[in-house]
């Protein structure tokens, strides 16, 4: 690696110009391992991220009661059995501080903090065409010259901070989940109102209610919610699931969604009484089972769809003993598992208490905020302390789409993706040569699997690419038109069949005003998403231009 002085650029002190073979763009979960394989095949690379230490996600989301909703013992990698059985958790889903713990183990264990730039925002790339090469800089004034550009910058890493006009006049502390302050928020005793009832919205609701003062949820659009039984692991439970690692490491990346789990039975093989006993032991289960791998049809037959979600409507009307309660929590006006669905404790049970307040804000919409707190159309105003914003992400291409990002021609990632977004297998993006991309649209990992199961297949076939091309004595690899456009028409056909794709929410980017429509997720499986990669990859990558 050769380091050059550049000129003071006045923005962190001196600029600096590094030669590298690639740069990653994120440390969390695919950005580490991307890191540790590019390193093992010898190159010069280096990981960038805006965070003080590892973690992606779980360095950023430290909000009260974030935990995993995915199996802790799946959420995993796999590429190395001594890595994962050398490491043990205390429950199924464990919390955020344990999560982080975890990736610092995987961190100092693979020798990767010294390979990594934290505090470091990449700001802008463009790539240079006579020289096959890009040019990153960063908001410290670096200019980095790397022959590729890996994208390992997450798929829900752009929050939506700025929601609503006069934020900056409030009195009290706004704060957006996913940037907790480290030296958390003051909470005891005081006014709190959340916005936002999605998954990360219920964590935060369930675990700070009773610890506030007075807590006002203003919630718009009703969640399928499911219990979540989160038993604490003994010496037995942990020698049991590392025992399997053989059987996760086979078996994780060719299911449908990730999880260890798959479709157990075809809706038409039973009976109403017997698809009523699967669906209540499912249930009982206390996982995301229920959702991924009880009967595929709820995704293509709406009339089976509307039978599941009565079943789960049925199961929260139970737990909601106040009726005034049932048209703000739940919904009846999209079908279960066309929305992310969250996984709760007691979450229900919350708005029962007299020091909680639901406010629906569907028909009577938050308008503004003003020093004392949130006014709401009608010109209602709630008075507050702490003002929470749970009020998610521009997902899957939000992260890219805030660095300038210019390929051929100087052409604009950003003014691209804000016309139509598309990509190749989630993987590239043609016209923007040498860059290779994790967790963006059209692949499984933009939203419909266990991110470490997709994250993991998505660094390997990057890693391989980059191997290919070295052997091959190549310098530049860039998918043509014809095969994006060939992997796009297969993305739409595929989502196309499902009611994922008739359902407005931030699967299709619905929440960001603006953003084109297009299901962000590959639906057609993880197993098959996996089979067509690595047929593109033994093949010879065709319909990619390599020079």
């Amino acid at each position: 690696m050769t380091v050059q002085a550049a000129p003071d650029t006045g923005t962190h002190g001196a600029s600096a110009t590094r030669e590298l073979d690639a740069l990653i763009i994120g440390a969390g979960v695919a950005g580490l391992y991307q890191l540790h394989q590019l390193r093992q095949q010898g190159l010069q690379v280096l990981a960038y991220d805006a965070a003080d230490d590892v973690g992606g996600t779980w360095f950023w989301n430290r909000y009260p009661g974030a935990r995993f909703d995915s199996e802790a013992y799946i959420y995993q990698y796999l590429f190395d059995e001594d890595l994962y059985k050398d490491w043990s958790w205390s429950q199924r889903f464990p919390d955020q501080p344990e999560i982080e713990r975890w990736m610092h183990y995987v961190t100092d264990r693979l020798d990767l903090r010294r390979d990594i730039e934290f505090g470091t925002t990449v700001t802008a790339a463009r790539f240079d065409e006579e020289r096959g090469r890009w040019t990153v800089t960063t908001d410290r004034g670096e200019t980095i010259d790397t022959q590729f550009l890996v994208t390992c910058a997450g798929m829900l890493s752009a929050p939506l901070t700025e929601v609503f006009p006069g934020q900056d006049t409030f009195r009290g502390t706004v704060v957006h989940t996913s940037r907790w302050r480290d030296e958390g928020v003051e909470l005891d005793g005081r006014r709190v109102g959340v916005v936002g009832i999605g998954a990360t919205g219920i964590q935060v609701i369930q675990t700070i209610a009773g610890r506030v003062g007075h807590l006002t949820v203003f919630a718009r659009t009703p969640q399928y919610v499911l219990p979540m039984k989160n038993p604490r692991f003994g010496p037995d439970d942990v020698a049991g699931y590392k025992a399997r690692f053989p059987e996760l490491r086979d078996t994780l990346p060719r299911t449908f969604t990730g999880f260890e789990y798959e479709w157990a039975h075809a809706w038409a093989e039973l009976t109403p009484e017997q698809r009523r006993a699967e669906l209540e032991e499912i249930h009982a289960n206390g996982s995301l089972k229920l959702w991924l791998a009880s009967f595929a049809e709820m995704f293509f037959d709406a009339d089976v769809n509307e039978e599941i979600s009565e079943f789960v409507r049925d199961k929260m009307r139970e737990r909601l003993r106040d009726p005034r309660l049932h048209d703000v929590l739940i919904p009846t006006d999209y079908g279960f598992g066309t929305h992310r669905v969250p996984l709760e404790t007691d979450y229900l049970e919350v708005y029962h208490r007299p020091d909680v307040e639901l406010v629906g804000v569907r028909e009577n919409p938050i308008s503004h905020v003003v020093p004392e707190g949130l006014v709401l159309a009608d010109g209602t105003v709630h008075e507050l302390d702490v003002l929470i914003l749970a009020t998610g992400f521009d997902a899957g291409t939000g992260a890219l789409t805030r660095i300038d990002i210019r390929g051929r021609g100087g052409r604009s990632l950003t003014e691209d993706w804000s016309r139509d977004i598309r990509t190749t297998m989630g993987l590239m993006v043609h016209g923007y040569p040498n860059l290779l991309t994790t967790a963006v649209p059209l692949a499984p990992s933009a939203a419909l699997c266990n991110m470490t199961t997709c994250l993991q297949q998505q660094t390997e076939w990057i890693s391989d690419l980059i191997a290919h091309l070295r052997a091959a004595d190549k310098t530049v690899i860039e998918p043509t038109k014809a095969v994006e456009d060939a992997w796009v028409a297969h993305h739409d056909e595929t989502a196309g069949v499902n009611l994922i794709s008739r359902t407005s929410s931030w699967y299709l980017g619905a929440n960001v005003p603006g953003k084109p429509r297009r299901v962000l997720s590959y639906t057609g499986g993880v197993g098959a998403y996996r089979d067509k990669c690595a047929e593109a990859a033994s093949s010879g990558y065709p319909g990619f231009d390599i020079r």
